[in-house]
């Protein structure tokens, strides 16, 4: 039942879209919102540190910069198409990461090709050709490519992520650090474009920004961390359906049958590569499993 928090965390990661694209509809500049994206999950976790006398400062930083880098520029891309794509479509394109990870394995994978893995990149770019087939104007085309790169360099960051894991990282401290890169990207931006005043309207958005992202991520982590993470997994695709019925409540935009369609296909690429990866490494760790009691035996032997 622990899964059943990744249903959270997709309702709060969908508010999060829709108070960005509020928040640029209200005039509030991108560094701005990035900002206040970072900010609560700063200050709390690093008063949750000091309380908890955990420490902030990691083992090896090698991995948090590649991870941190490709996954901020993956925010500010995807932000970008949230300010300006219908809501569907940008969260859409921001899932696109697990088939970015089948065609990485198809092409350098070696013994990791497979038809299952062929078949989800298939369903996958049929479904983005679907998404911004010509109902997207030639003026936002330029930010659906920004939606659909940020979706790849997603996909590197959580290659990476994984690769924390493993080394034995705590979640806690990867989305610390992963914030402070937000926060310094974002002062960055303001240092550049300077600070633009917020009405009562644009500050009730940022700060939605902001905690939506941060109650998501706590209830994300917590799924993949107890529950099952195929189960997991597969639920988080549901923040395209409630980013799309949230674009249809306040904005009026409203998937015809093709987009629906390519919504569906881009779910269903994202599965069929995310249960083909976890079928994998279920695989490897059997075997490693079984590698170390015939060890065991032989050395009783």
């Amino acid at each position: 039942m622990q899964s059943l928090w990744m249903l959270l965390a997709s309702i709060m990661f969908a508010l999060m879209g829709a108070c960005v694209k509020i928040s640029a509809d209200l005039g509030v500049s991108l560094p701005q919102v990035v900002l206040f994206r970072g900010l609560p999950s700063v200050v709390l976790i690093a008063l949750w540190a000091h309380l908890r006398s955990r420490r902030l400062r990691p083992d090896s930083w090698k991995l948090h910069i590649r991870r941190n880098i490709s996954g901020v520029m993956s925010m500010w891309l995807g932000f970008l198409a949230l300010s300006t794509l219908p809501l569907s479509t940008a969260v859409s394109l921001n899932y696109t990461a697990p088939l970015f990870i089948a065609t990485w394995l198809l092409v350098w994978g070696g013994s990791q090709r497979d038809p299952i893995r062929i078949l989800a990149v298939l369903f996958g770019f049929l479904g983005v050709l679907a998404v911004l087939r010509p109902s997207i104007s030639e003026e936002q085309l330029i930010y659906a490519m920004f939606g659909l790169t940020g979706g790849a360099l997603a996909a590197f960051a959580m290659m990476q992520i994984r690769a924390l894991g493993r080394v034995g990282e705590p979640e806690w401290r990867t989305v610390f650090l992963f914030s402070c890169f937000v926060c310094a990207s974002s002062v960055i931006g303001l240092g550049i474009q300077g600070w633009s005043d917020l009405s009562y309207e644009a500050w009730a958005a940022v700060i939605g920004v902001g905690l939506a992202g941060l109650i998501g991520q706590l209830a994300m982590t917590r799924a993949f961390g107890l529950g099952s993470a195929l189960l997991t997994a597969a639920l988080q695709y549901t923040t395209i359906i409630f980013a799309a019925l949230l674009g249809m409540m306040f904005w009026g935009d409203i998937p015809d049958v093709v987009a629906w369609a390519g919504m569906v296909l881009i779910i269903a690429s994202g599965l069929l590569s995310v249960w083909r990866t976890y079928h994998e490494d279920r695989i490897m760790r059997g075997q490693a499993g079984a590698t170390t009691t015939q060890r065991v035996e032989e050395d009783h032997v």
